[in-house]
């Protein structure tokens, strides 16, 4: 299925080295970001409070998240379960105060409006609780991309396997790099964002290598440069790149606008990720094959003149 057809081949391979460099000084950025900001790790990381009220009417989940931070706790999350007469809060760890303290003060100024609310739960998560979370999540992104690398080796050349790893990675970290910018909440939904993006980025650059790959073994791709046919790898694969990413992200979208603040840094790393897997699958991971020195050689060698026999 194709939403339209470009007759001319996009000459994407002739702007390599410019995307390639602005990608380089995006990586590099998003590096900095991180090594000099860090991630804002949520409750589930860093320790703190959760607890659960129920109302019998109903409440405002904003309305209720601005009245907590008149309590200045900090980075408090409130987010309704379900209906808005089940509330969850998240508050972080504070100073001389213990579990009980904080919950007894969030109570006590829920009551003051709200005097049918009441507590469900209360739970405290450790420092030790948050640094097995963190361990725990860098490993699952460590076998991730352990397995991404068995299965790029094995299907590709050693110069897709590598130029296609490097593109996720770039993915990764510019979505990481975005999250210590500008210090939104890193939990554990975005951490599954992440892991998200990154079978949803090998997945683009698997299609894309696989067109170049064919058209390297056409009789008629034969007389053609590598990069005329990258290009018309690329080309050919346009629209189905709208179809399934346009789709995809106007999904994504919506939850980012509506799905409120529980779905919020999942819908966010996904969107973020999305738009640069088109863009490292692309016009990074496509010049990164020339730089590595991809030839016609290197797929498809070609047949070996017979030797003829005089008799």
């Amino acid at each position: 299925m194709e939403l339209f057809k470009i007759k001319h081949d996009i000459p994407f391979m002739s702007y390599g080295k410019l995307t390639t460099f602005i990608s380089l000084v995006t990586f590099i950025a998003a590096v900095f970001f991180l090594v000099t900001k860090g991630l804002n790790y949520s409750v589930e990381f860093t320790g703190g409070t959760v607890m659960e009220v129920e109302y019998v009417q109903g409440v405002d989940v904003n309305q209720t998240r601005d009245k907590l931070d008149t309590l200045k706790l900090g980075d408090v999350q409130v987010q309704a379960m379900g209906t808005s007469k089940h509330i969850m809060i998240r508050l972080p760890n504070k100073e001389g105060m213990t579990s009980a303290q904080l919950s007894n003060d969030v109570m006590n100024l829920l009551k003051k409006d709200s005097p049918d609310v009441t507590l469900r739960q209360v739970e405290f998560i450790g420092p030790q609780v948050g640094e097995e979370l963190v361990t725990n999540g860098l490993m699952a992104l460590g076998m991730v991309v352990i397995g991404i690398i068995i299965y790029l080796s094995v299907r590709f050349e050693w110069r897709f396997a590598v130029s296609a790893i490097i593109a996720n990675m770039h993915d990764i970290v510019i979505i990481l790099g975005c999250f210590a910018f500008f210090q939104w909440e890193f939990s554990l939904t975005v951490l599954a964002g992440v892991l998200a993006v990154l079978g949803y980025s090998v997945n683009e650059s698997v299609v894309v290598f696989d067109r170049i790959r064919e058209n390297f073994r056409k009789p008629a791709m034969r007389n053609h440069t590598v990069p005329e046919v990258i290009d018309n790898a690329i080309t050919s694969t346009i629209s189905r790149t709208m179809i399934t990413h346009g789709s995809t992200e106007a999904m994504v979208i919506s939850m980012l606008v509506f799905g409120g603040t529980a779905l919020h840094g999942f819908s966010m790393a996904l969107t973020i990720g999305i738009v640069f897997g088109i863009y490292s699958s692309v016009l990074v991971a496509s010049p990164l094959l020339l730089m590595f020195g991809l030839s016609r050689d290197n797929i498809a060698k070609a047949p070996k003149k017979k030797e003829e026999v005089v008799v």
